[in-house]
């Protein structure tokens, strides 16, 4: 436990407590029929309904996260589950792989700095002594309840992103389920409708819960004008529909393109990257750097037989990130060997291909809203090209993944654009630099988390927060997220899980301010503008 020993004694007092009288009831938890024990919310009043005076809806977006990632990468990846009919000590407990001691967890080893010798305590419910925590990458960090808390506190939108890795599957031990992802997405789907179906009982039937998933803007609008959570349900893949490449020749026709948008439409998905991490049959992607990139472009060589090409470009123009990596880790020396790259500036010759060219308009028809983070700069230039002729306002960048010299184009349409769930301080230092032109569109902003993503979270406070304070909307009133014998404290845990958003928020707004916040709130509206676009030009265009 990271908590300041003048506060220990607090700490065990109010843990004593709880053991001895369970946990006091939050919001509506005394009327709901609750699994016990439970994780507490910690947040009073009622959520916040209706709409802002002009008639708009109000609230926090997360237009990026993977809640149900337990299902992702073989199954072993993240350790932990986003809810579970047989309680929490089954939800959040570490994977049979992590060993006694963490000793055996390859992923979480090779990706977190907080632990000694690459060991953890592998207890979770009731203690959580190790984790989750915002350097562990590897821990369930979006348990419903956390969740539950961010919406209390005033988020009002979630983009649940189904994804998986084949490469990352294939090499992590305790792999499970198939490295398809296509598999993973669909198991993640029906995850998202389970926990939906969860919630819903616990008020008295189908259709009561706070956690509504919706498939058009308008649902959307009025899923939040009740003060409910709206999910989003979005795919970001390498090998979407199978579209993956072997020595640059594609794995997949457009017959595979059209059965597989019309398969993610039946299941509920809204969004969609065309590529991931890898440059596959539909476009070339935005380079990973340093030691992560060195890992991915691995993986890249393992599933395709190549691996990234760059090339110098002019560094006045959008380009991609340099994957030359200098000093390579000795403790890495068994990948394979990358090609030495060009120093500086270097894009990826790769753009949108013929069969991605297909499928964005694909998604043009079905509207369905475009995810250009991720893309190389020359396939998000000519996506943008392709949208721009299109007149098609549905394109997203979701976590920061896009060269920011595009960000007017992407405005110009009617599209949305969200901040990568940085540390406060970088987080606020890319706000105030792309303020101009959201502004001129008059564009509110949200975030990318990427919970459960494998991009970490932020850590403690930039400035300390004290407890209690108010939520970003209504009469909410957020204090210490208490979970078992836990009790997370924002000045010295970071974002360890999704419940500590509104702490996170807190920090913002004592750091950056109310306006950042006011531009926040505003942040679901502007999707939805996107979103309900989108859908009018796809009617439009069938017409």
């Amino acid at each position: 436990m990271r908590i300041r020993r003048t506060s220990l004694l607090a700490v065990i007092a109010l843990a004593v407590t709880v053991a001895m009288v369970g946990p006091p009831a939050s919001g509506d938890d005394a009327e709901r029929q609750l699994p016990s024990p439970e994780s507490e919310i910690n947040v009073t009043g009622e959520p916040f309904t209706g709409t802002a005076p002009d008639g708009t809806v109000q609230g926090l977006i997360d237009a990026h996260s993977h809640m149900f990632m337990q299902d992702g990468i073989g199954g072993a990846a993240v350790c932990g589950k986003a809810f579970s009919e047989a309680g929490i000590a089954d939800a959040l407990k570490d994977c049979p792989s992590h060993g006694i001691a963490g000793e055996t967890a390859l992923l979480e080893n090779l990706t977190r700095s907080g632990s000694p010798l690459g060991f953890h305590d592998t207890v979770g419910w009731p203690s959580f002594k190790d984790w989750p925590t915002y350097d562990s990458l590897t821990h369930q960090q979006m348990y419903y309840r956390w969740v539950e808390r961010a919406w209390r506190a005033g988020q009002r939108t979630l983009v649940v992103q189904l994804t998986s890795n084949k490469a990352l599957c294939a090499i992590n031990p305790g792999t499970h389920q198939s490295c398809d992802e296509m598999t993973a997405v669909r198991r993640q789907a029906r995850d998202a409708y389970d926990t939906q179906a969860f919630i819903d009982a616990q008020y008295g039937g189908e259709g009561r819960g706070w956690y509504r998933i919706v498939t058009d803007a308008e649902q959307a609008r009025e899923v939040i004008e009740e003060g409910k959570l709206a999910v989003v349900l979005g795919v970001e893949t390498s090998e979407p529909f199978g579209c993956s490449q072997k020595l640059r020749l594609p794995s997949c026709t457009r017959a595979n393109i059209d059965k597989g948008l019309d398969e993610l439409k039946s299941l509920g998905v809204s969004s969609m990257f065309l590529c991931h991490k890898f440059d596959n049959a539909l476009c070339g992607v935005r380079y990973d750097k340093g030691t992560t990139g060195l890992l991915i472009n691995a993986g890249q060589f393992l599933t395709t037989g190549t691996f990234w090409t760059p090339k110098a470009c002019d560094p006045d123009q959008p380009h991609d990130n340099n994957p030359r990596l200098v000093d390579r880790p000795a403790e890495l020396d068994w990948l394979p060997q990358p090609p030495i790259y060009p120093s500086g500036t270097v894009c990826n010759p790769y753009g949108l291909s013929a069969l991605g060219e297909y499928a964005l308009r694909g998604l043009i028809k079905r509207g369905m809203m475009v995810e250009v983070d991720h893309m190389s700069a020359k396939a998000a230039d000519r996506a943008l090209d392709i949208l721009e002729e299109s007149d098609y306002p549905g394109v997203l960048a979701s976590h920061s993944w896009m060269d920011e010299r595009y960000l007017d184009r992407l405005y110009a349409l009617g599209g949305f654009s969200t901040i990568y769930g940085h540390s406060t301080d970088q987080f606020l230092a890319e706000y105030v630099r792309t303020a101009p032109v959201r502004d001129r569109y008059g564009a509110g902003i949200g975030f990318g988390f990427d919970m459960n993503g494998f991009g970490g979270t932020p850590g403690p406070a930039k400035t300390r927060v004290g407890y209690p304070f108010p939520g970003i909307l209504g009469d909410s009133v957020v204090d210490r997220q208490v979970t078992g014998k836990r009790i997370w404290d924002y000045n010295t845990d970071g974002v360890a899980h999704y419940g500590m958003i509104p702490d996170y928020l807190e920090d913002l707004r004592l750091t950056g301010g109310q306006d950042v916040i006011d531009d926040i709130v505003r942040g679901s509206e502007s999707y939805l503008r996107t979103w309900a676009g989108a859908q009018d030009a796809a009617r439009v265009g069938s017409s």
